[in-house]
């Protein structure tokens, strides 16, 4: 998929990009626990998931 793409949907739902990079495992576990805890950091995780 596009890195652009993937950028612009971890901005909005980081969950759905790291799912799509990554799929089901550890990284979207702890994507999800930070978005819940609070957006900001599950955000810049997903943003670092994707461009690394």
């Amino acid at each position: 998929m596009n890195k652009l793409v993937l950028i612009l949907i971890a901005i909005l739902l980081p969950p759905l990009a790291v799912f799509l990079k990554h799929k089901a495992g550890k990284d979207l576990i702890i994507n999800i626990v930070l978005c819940l805890f609070f957006y900001l950091p599950g955000i810049l995780h997903a943003l670092w998931l994707i461009t690394r």
